[in-house]
């Protein structure tokens, strides 16, 4: 599980050697969603680092606000991505071609299975950034 200290100082370190700054931070405090997000602007754009809280996997996807409750949208954002790798050792970067791909419950045992059964998900970005309850 990621500190979500240790990703707020990820995010301002990542933001800070691309180049961009950071806007603002969704820390998920309730049961749903079970993912922060760090919202970067660089490059012309604003993209969320976004963090499981269950597990070490990130992904950088497009903002969402904290109503919207339907899947992320995964972007490419390379130089940010090897610069919060490096910065948080340990944690899985996923990009959007395998979040984007069939989801393989074997692959992932650390989510419910009851949860999985329930909720269906077709992706693997689906069952790893959620906002099942």
């Amino acid at each position: 599980m990621t500190d979500a200290r240790d990703f707020r100082r990820a995010c301002h370190e990542a933001a800070r050697r691309v180049g961009g700054e950071v806007v603002e931070f969704r820390l998920a405090d309730d049961v749903t969603p079970n993912f922060h997000q760090g919202l970067i602007a660089c490059c012309g754009r604003t993209v969320a680092v976004a963090c499981t809280r269950d597990s070490e996997v990130l992904a950088v996807a497009e903002p969402r606000g904290a109503a919207d409750a339907g899947p992320l949208t995964f972007v490419e954002a390379p130089e940010l991505v090897s610069v919060v790798s490096a910065l948080l050792p340990g944690v899985r970067v996923l990009n959007p071609s395998e979040l984007n791909g069939p989801f393989d419950a074997a692959a992932w045992p650390h989510l419910s299975p009851n949860d999985v059964t329930y909720w269906r998900p077709g992706t693997l970005g689906e069952a790893l950034f959620n906002h099942w309850d």
